[in-house]
């Protein structure tokens, strides 16, 4: 039949367009520069199915249920045919990849960019992969040799390359084309072939004519070309067979040929002259679809008639060759045994006509008949080789059709496999949290809060640069990698890095510690031998490796070896923040897809303990560990490949908690998160969204997305489970600060409030839905959950919700709640002053003899505080009431001089009587020395008693990050208190005015003292200012409640500025007398004589209890020393 030319039809958008067919010709496949990938039954197809792949596509290739695409993002990336589902990135570029082309085996991809680069992918396994540099422009087109072992490129830089494959030199290399600087700028796209099953020939579209190459000589071995096509060749396409070629032209014209004969067969134009773009042949041939440069497609039916053309060639081959060829065969050779011994050897002679020139001669039964048969051949004799090869055929014939039709039997014993349960999975490979894999040239090395570590490792150059997210830790840095490094981790204090060993080196840590105030910040660790670091990680003054000899290796930042310990198994992961070290690692053998994994976590500060003890690790199922770190807070979190974020749940047991689904946040199959860091407060996962990709390049620099954690519960879309997961949620993230308080570190007490008070009010929204539902019995299991006050407002909303059962049972919760909360307070006074007056005693034993004078001393110096503290607590109260009433009034003295003057007085007054007697024990200094400590400790209160009463502590909210950097213990009041009653003792100079101002104290005056402002205001006559400020201070106190005094006077100077100069001249001679009525100054004596009073009063006030403090423990110690002293002379 006569080639058939169908009308072309719209396909894509305008812009180069790819079409195949899939393996089997069922369907034309093509791919546009829209983006999409659109499957066609037939050419008459009016509803494709549609497959979306990217922003823009430019190539792509099908094989073997796999479809291969090279999209804007600069990817190659897989899809499942035909369902479309994508199945991750094969490979990236740093420019976009212009042509993708399959093996013949569908191993392999090779790909062609625009950055110069052509690659070859193992489509199983895309870290073995191998790059072929050598062009110096974009590359056009790539071509796989169907043995795989030569590969083919086209360059704008004029060149067409040949490629060996296992030993990634170049072959041959040929200026064919016209040179441009882009693809869109090519004469044409030079889309060459190998020739199917051999690759003999490797055809080459150059110009007007498509030149042949020949397979390892690279010889010119011939040119194919048509009078009547006047453009340039773009494209060329084999037949099946091999047989035919077919090439496109810029010019719109299709044209075939068959090779051996340099015949032009065929000849198509296109209806509007647009460039053909690709052509394809059916699998079985007799059809060729094509593409033009507009995105319309088009098919030829009947090319060549290709079963026609088969049979006429096979039937006139004998005619052509010369008879002799016939007979060329090796007479020697022993023809009964090679046809019994090789039955299938003439099959494979008839399969392989193409290939062998001699074999076209034939029998009826496919074998090659041996020259001796033919010569000795006569009509009466009969060659019995002949008829048992004959015999031997039909009986396989026939056992063929007998097993065709005869049930299958089972296998025997010997054939059946040895095992067939669960298939173990293969254990995953130690990785670096927030790394990206080894084998990329550019690379991301560690990303996490502190900062970025990249690695560019090419022709050009070999370093490492180091960016930190705040410029105030450090400067940005460049390194050399002259070693290789392959590991890194960073924190506020160094930069961590380790390489593998070679031939020459050992494996090293090598340690950057730009903390450090001396000169010498770096330091370099060999292992020994046989030994490969395999995971490196950062913590707050100490760096750790983990080697391939499960040992775990602790040094000091400046390079001092510490601890060392054995892992239970292969290391996978390390994180380190603080004191903290998590190390996750391989418990065991996982299967069916799983992964065993266990983690360890220890503190290592002063006291060195381990928290998980090798626990298992829980992972989605048949997934692998991508993350393991810590939040910002502390808190040990990692994710798996399934997209799952777990958090360690301190509250319940150190188990773990899922917090996050990043597939849920996916909009593709293939897409996915690459997490960089972790926050409680605010509840932040901060990561980078990977499109088709498992991690992100490194150039253009990524873009970090955040995500809102989320508990996985149940029916989230009711209000009930909204509120549920809202609660827990928040108690989950606010853990962390019931850790910091236990370790002693510092925190936030208003985040801490702030979610109590979050947390309180959506337990009171569930209480009213659900007293709404009518359900009592679970409004008291969330009244259980709540606080004393949100008890109390649950209590109200029964009542008045005419609840009366449900609000007795709460009356009775509540109280029973704060019977508990008043006995367990009193258990923990009782057991706090059991632990200070061990502390105390234990702190005496440290600088003095355990004797019986200093137990029962120490029982009167208890008391002596106790007296002291009460003193101090009421002279405190007292001071705020005159702070409040009188403003101008200055600061009274030091509680420390007001109660450590009478005390040392007084003992020393005691300790003169008690000396009439030799005291063996004599325990009179060390009293006086107590004395003055306990009058520090009490001064040390009382400066942080001013500091928690002063307005803004009160009013201000703490204004402290909730991020702890660096984490700092704080000193226990234990601890306090216990150094400073071993402080050093004051001078004598000092002991001489506390003397002094101590008998002052005991001989109270008459008449109170003046305060120094008031002898001035007696003194110096006011101004009207003054005057104006006394009448006005009421309104700036009410206009402002939280102002100091400075802040009074300075708001008054203000508004007394305001004022016009008639109204400020009339203040000014009120203060002169002039121009003072009788009601104002009425007015002013009360107000003068109100305050003198109550100076007065507390004046008195604290006289009194001077003298009372004097005279309480003098009574109490003579009495107590007076029976020590008699118990000593006794015991002597």
């Amino acid at each position: 039949m006569p080639l058939s030319q169908k009308p072309m039809r719209y396909g894509h958008t305008e812009g180069h367009t790819d079409v195949c067919f899939d393996d089997i010709g069922s369907c034309i496949v093509t791919c546009g520069s829209d983006g999409d990938v659109r499957i066609w039954e037939s050419l008459d197809d009016n509803d494709p199915k549609s497959i979306n792949v990217g922003e823009k596509a430019y190539s792509f290739a099908l094989k073997n249920g796999r479809l291969i695409t090279a999209v804007s993002n600069n990817t190659v990336q897989i899809h499942t045919f035909p369902e479309g589902a994508p199945d991750g990135i094969l490979t990236r570029f740093t420019m976009n990849a212009n042509h993708v082309v399959f093996s013949a085996d569908g191993s392999k991809v090779a790909a062609g960019s625009s950055d110069f680069l052509v690659k070859i992918v193992e489509v199983t396994d895309s870290s073995q992969q191998k790059t072929f540099r050598g062009h110096d422009a974009p590359v056009l087109s790539v071509s796989l040799d169907p043995k795989n072992t030569f590969l083919a490129s086209a360059s704008c830089d004029g060149s067409v390359r040949v490629w060996k494959i296992s030993e990634q030199s170049c072959e041959a290399n040929w200026p064919l084309l016209q040179k441009c600087n882009d693809v869109v700028n090519a004469k044409t796209i030079c889309r060459h072939a190998w020739q199917p099953k051999t690759g003999k020939l490797l055809a080459v579209p150059v110009e007007k004519v498509v030149k042949l190459y020949r397979r390892e000589t690279w010889d010119h071995q011939l040119d194919l070309l048509d009078k009547f096509v006047t453009m340039p060749f773009n494209v060329v396409a084999w037949s099946p067979c091999g047989q035919y070629l077919a090439a496109g032209s810029v010019g719109g014209w299709i044209v075939i040929w068959n090779v051996d004969t340099q015949e032009c067969l065929e000849r198509v134009k296109h209806d509007k002259n647009y460039t053909i773009c690709d052509l394809a042949w059916h699998p079985k041939g007799g059809q060729i679809a094509y593409t033009d440069m507009e995105g319309n497609l088009g098919l030829l039916e009947n090319v060549c008639d290709v079963d026609g053309k088969k049979s006429n060639c096979k039937a006139s081959a004998p005619g052509v060759k010369d008879y002799d060829e016939l007979f060329d065969e090796d007479d020697s050779e022993d023809f009964l045994n090679r046809d019994l011994v090789t039955g299938d050897g003439g099959s494979k002679a008839a399969r392989n006509d193409e290939d062998e020139d001699d074999d076209d001669l034939m029998m009826a039964s496919g074998r090659p008949r041996n020259r001796g048969a033919i010569i000795e051949d006569d009509e009466n004799s009969l060659d019995t080789g002949y008829l048992k090869a004959n015999s031997a055929l039909d009986k396989e014939e026939q056992e063929d059709d007998q097993e065709s039709l005869a049930p299958l039997l089972p296998l025997s014993s010997t054939q059946r496999p040895f095992y067939d349960g669960p298939v173990p999975t293969p254990q995953q490979k130690p990785f670096q949290p927030g790394s990206t894999p080894v084998h990329l040239t550019h690379r991301f090395m560690v990303w996490n809060s502190i900062g970025i570590i990249r690695c560019y490792n090419d022709e050009q150059d070999n370093a490492i640069d180091v960016e930190f997210h705040d410029t105030a830790i450090h400067h940005a840095m460049h390194l050399p990698n002259s070693l290789n490094h392959t590991m890194a981790d960073l924190s506020s204090e160094a930069i961590l890095l380790a390489c593998e060993s070679t031939e020459e080196l050992a494996s090293k840590l090598h340690c950057i510690h730009f903390n450090s105030w001396d000169s010498n910040k770096e330091w370099t660790v060999d292992m020994l031998q046989n030994e490969e670091i395999e995971a490196v990680c950062l913590g707050q003054g100490w760096a750790a490796c983990a080697t391939s000899t499960l040992l775990l290796r602790l040094f000091t930042n400046g390079g001092v070896q510490k601890d060392i310990f054995s892992l239970p198994g292969p290391v996978v992961s390390m994180a380190g923040h603080g004191d903290q070290l998590l190390v996750a690692f391989h418990k065991g053998t996982g299967f069916e897809g799983d992964q065993c994994l266990g983690v360890q976590l220890l503190e290592l500060g002063r006291t060195k303990r381990q928290i998980l003890h090798g626990d298992p690790l829980p992972l989605s199922r048949k997934s692998y560990l991508t993350w393991l770190g810590f939040s910002a807070e502390g808190t040990p979190c990692y994710a798996d490949s399934e997209g799952a974020v777990r958090m360690l749940n301190r509250g319940l047991g150190n188990t773990w908690t899922p917090v996050c689904d990043t597939r849920e946040h996916c909009k593709g199959k293939s897409d996915h998160y690459w997490i960089v860091g972790i926050h409680e407060n605010p509840q932040q996962l901060r990561c980078i969204p990977c499109k088709g990709a498992r991690f992100p390049p490194t150039l253009p620099r990524p873009a970090v997305a955040v995500l809102p954690f989320k508990l996985p519960f149940c029916q989230t879309a009711t209000d009930k489970g909204q509120m549920e997961e809202q609660f827990w949620r928040s108690v989950l993230f606010h853990r962390y600060l019931d850790y910091l308080s236990q370790n002693g570190y510092e925190h936030d007490e208003s985040v801490k409030s702030q979610a109590t008070q979050e947390q309180q009010s959506l337990l009171m929204k569930m209480f009213a839905l659900s007293c709404t539902l009518e359900r009592e019995f679970r409004c008291m299991e969330l009244a259980e959950l709540m606080t004393q006050n949100a008890r109390s407002l649950a209590i109200k909303y029964a009542s008045r919700s005419r609840k009366l059962n449900l609000a007795q049972r709460l009356s009775e919760l509540a109280a029973e709640r704060a019977a508990e909360l008043a006995a367990a307070e009193e258990h923990g006074m009782q057991e706090e002053e059991k632990e200070e007056e061990e502390d105390f005693r234990n702190h005496l034993n440290a600088g003095y003899s355990s004797t019986p004078t200093e137990w029962g001393q120490a029982r009167i110096r208890n008391l002596q505080r106790q007296q002291s503290m009460e003193t101090y607590e009421e002279e405190e109260e007292k001071e705020e009431e005159e702070g409040t009433s009188e403003v101008t009034k200055p600061r009274p003295p030091p509680v420390s001089e007001k109660v450590s003057t009478p005390k040392s007085v007084t003992k020393a007054a005691v300790v003169s009587s008690s000396q009439k007697r030799v005291n063996p024990f004599k325990v009179s200094s060390s009293q006086k020395d107590q004395l003055v400590q306990l009058a520090n400790i009490i001064d040390n209160i009382s400066k942080q008693g001013k500091k928690n009463s002063m307005p803004n502590s009160r009013v201000a909210p703490n204004k402290k990050s909730p991020v702890i950097k660096p984490l700092v213990p704080k000193p226990k009041s234990k601890q306090a208190a216990a150094a400073a009653f071993f402080q050093p003792r004051t001078p004598s100079t000092e002991k001489k005015n506390i003397d002094e101002r101590g008998g002052k104290a005991e001989a109270p005056p008459p008449e109170p003292p003046q305060t120094p402002t008031e002898s001035s205001d007696n003194k110096r006559p006011k101004t009207g200012f003054q005057m104006w400020l006394e009448e006005n201070r009421s309104c700036i106190g009410a206009d402002n409640p939280h102002f100091e005094e400075t802040e009074i006077i300075k708001e008054g100077m203000s508004r007394f500025r305001n004022l016009s100069a008639e109204e400020r001249m009339v203040w000014t001679e009120k203060a002169k007398g002039k121009e003072a009525g009788d009601s104002s100054e009425g007015k002013k004596r009360k107000r003068l004589e109100g305050v003198n009073s109550d100076g007065q009063e507390s004046q008195g006030k604290k006289s009194k209890e001077d003298t009372s403090s004097v005279t309480k423990p003098s009574s109490v110690e003579q009495s107590a020393i007076a029976k020590l002293s008699a118990f000593a002379f006794k015991g002597r």
